[in-house]
């Protein structure tokens, strides 16, 4: 079998992928190499490919930020991992190929009652979910919290664990189709944003009160709204930016509800390596639980990966992607 990586030369659209083949590389001190069995498929990928992020090489670029995988050589000094080992792993970019090697301190073990391609969804969109409700803004039972993209990877898995957290979760979508996905994934209420103002239904919801945090991945039509959907004192947390960054904003925008705003990035809680892990040790718990779920919607073959980007692109998928080397 011949290994490969899907390249992108240059910043644009998905039909600028080029599939390279590649010869394995040897693990260095403190590095695994895997055999990829299922890679995620994010919104992220998309900024990198366009260029919306800045390159961070000059040179040809290998998107993919999370994936699953089985141990296949292991480097000097890496303890507790060995050749067959099931593993997962989100990194920032390199994850569309067949084989890479990373960082042993980056990967985590898959835990029996977990597919790999369940896994290999789970490590980012998962550990956002985490971060977001526990660090960004930590909901409480009785909570009201209102959820951008309610259909999407992330959102799907908001839907579940506010739920489970006691928190009334309030979700956007486009279409009816959508909207039925998000209700069956936690959501007290959803709002059809094709069709309906989420500012005024929101306040229809909650009685004028407001919610007490917004969690937006989509921010560039929704960020106003979000911030005037806000109770008194309530958080703003945008993560993401599917319809194009914020603009405009000012600091006095948040005066009138006094209210908190913040834009995190997961891999800046999970730089840590024990963080990593505990974070993950939870999300997969939640797994075990029963408290979320992330069953791939949708399966592409990684030599397909424009197709798969095409479709995200196009709001034509609804939660988890997985792309198959």
């Amino acid at each position: 079998m011949t290994d490969y990586a899907m390249v992108t030369p240059q910043p644009g659209g998905p039909e600028n992928f080029e599939r390279r083949e590649i010869a394995p590389d040897a693990p260095g001190p403190g590095q695994l190499r895997l055999r990829q069995t299922a890679i995620g498929l994010n919104f992220i990928d998309i900024y990198h490919r366009r260029g919306t992020y800045p390159w961070p090489v000059d040179r040809d670029l290998v998107v993919g930020s999370e994936a699953a995988g089985v141990v296949e050589a292991v480097g000097p000094g890496v303890e507790g991992l060995s050749v067959g080992d099931r593993v997962a792993y989100t990194i920032p970019m390199g994850a569309y190929a067949s084989v890479r090697v990373v960082p042993a301190d980056r990967v985590v073990a898959i835990p029996d009652a977990i597919s790999d391609a369940v896994a290999a969804t789970v490590m980012l969109k998962g550990m956002t979910a985490h971060y977001l409700l526990h660090s960004s803004h930590a909901v409480r039972p009785g909570d009201q919290a209102l959820v951008h993209a309610a259909a999407g990877g992330v959102g799907l898995l908001l839907g579940q664990w506010l739920r489970a957290k006691g928190v009334t979760a309030i979700g956007t979508a486009g279409g009816a189709a959508k909207c039925a996905l998000a209700r069956d994934h936690g959501y007290a209420h959803v709002i059809d944003y094709d069709r309906e103002d989420f500012v005024a239904r929101v306040a229809d919801i909650t009685g004028g009160h407001g919610v007490d945090v917004v969690y937006d991945g989509v921010a560039g039509t929704t960020w106003r709204g979000s911030l005037q959907s806000l109770a008194v004192r309530g958080s703003y947390v945008c993560f993401g930016q599917a319809a194009g960054p914020v603009t405009g904003f000012q600091l006095s925008d948040l005066a009138p509800k006094s209210a908190k705003a913040t834009r995190p990035s997961l891999f800046h809680f999970i730089a840590d390596p024990e963080e990593l892990r505990v974070r993950a040790s939870e999300m997969f718990a939640a797994l075990a639980r029963g408290d979320i779920t992330s069953t791939p919607r949708q399966e592409f073959a990684l030599a397909d990966v424009a197709k798969a980007h095409a479709a995200l692109e196009n709001r034509q998928t609804s939660g988890a992607t997985v792309l198959i080397p």
